[in-house]
């Protein structure tokens, strides 16, 4: 049990770090040194992604609720959906998860997906590095909840949870490779419904037929009383250190790729290219690809 900070050096400690995203997710001066200089530290990063309503929030709400969690620190990081006029974050998911614990150490942090379609947010690398210099326990990331496209957050974290009910129904028989593939632990949610019996079975027929040595574990939950907290909890601490390094090595390789061809991008924006069409005489003859040879060769040489 580590000792508990004064109030003081904690305020200012949660400052700092608050200020350190802001400035990564901006890209605001210095970001860059920022981020070279960080010393990252060996804290479970654990994913909890699933279709929208499967209960993603009540579930990391009562997880926070452990026994285990006392004087141990938390981070959350809650992927929002973003406003479509200025692209931050609409919060709604500091309304869903609101009861944590007065002897909780938690940081929480509502980051918008800014219109990313793997239900994270473009500046989620960067923002995760940030909190993985800091001291936490344990990081955990929720994603918006768009589906079998968010495939993305077993990139970043050790562990990932994919919630469902079982008003998925039939759905899961044809769910695609994406969502059920990435799953370290599948939370049933909803485990009283009549038809969670029958889902589970139907969950476990198509693990089967998944290449792998070992099916994820089905934990039954449901997470308005509390019911399969510990158990999960439990699957997850015990899977801190079974990772399965091939599957992290490709999505991270996928994530290491988008953010080296963002940073060559900003040589080049959109408006340059409108104005380049604009000062073209005749767009209905236009052929793009020697026109783009023509106009960004420098770019396209650059290699």
């Amino acid at each position: 049990m580590k000792p508990s900070p004064s109030p003081n050096n904690h305020f200012q400690h949660i400052k700092k770090l608050a200020r350190s995203i802001s400035i990564v997710e901006n890209d605001a001066d210095g970001y860059e040194e920022l981020l070279e200089k960080l010393l990252l530290k060996n804290t479970q990063v654990v994913g909890i992604t699933g279709p929208p309503g499967s209960g993603k929030s009540s579930i990391l709400n009562r997880l926070v609720q452990e026994d285990y969690f006392h004087n141990k620190s938390i981070c959350i990081l809650a992927i929002d959906p973003s406003s479509p006029f200025n692209y931050g974050a609409l919060l709604g998911d500091r309304i869903r998860i609101s009861s944590f614990p007065d002897d909780r150490d938690i940081y929480f942090r509502s980051i918008a997906s800014r219109g990313s379609l793997g239900g994270l947010s473009d500046k989620i690398i960067e923002i995760l590095e940030v909190c993985r210099s800091a001291d936490f326990d344990m990081i955990f990331i929720e994603t918006v909840g768009v589906g079998q496209s968010e495939v993305e957050v077993a990139g970043l974290a050790d562990t990932t949870v994919v919630v469902l009910t079982p008003e998925s129904g039939d759905q899961v028989q044809s769910m695609k490779a994406g969502l059920m593939e990435i799953a370290d632990i599948f939370a049933l949610n909803k485990a009283d419904h009549p038809a969670a019996s029958t889902f589970h079975k139907n969950l476990q027929q198509v693990l089967e037929f998944k290449p792998s040595e070992s099916n994820p574990p089905i934990v039954e939950m449901v997470a308005t009383e509390g019911e399969g907290t510990s158990e999960l909890l439990d699957k997850i601490l015990s899977l801190k250190t079974s990772r399965d390094k091939s599957k992290k090595v490709m999505l991270l390789s996928d994530k290491i790729y988008r953010i080296i061809q963002k940073n060559r991008m900003k040589m080049l924006d959109k408006e340059r290219i409108r104005q380049d069409l604009r000062n073209t005489s005749d767009l209905s003859t236009l052929n793009i690809y020697s026109f783009v040879k023509e106009r960004y060769s420098d770019l396209l040489n650059d290699r």
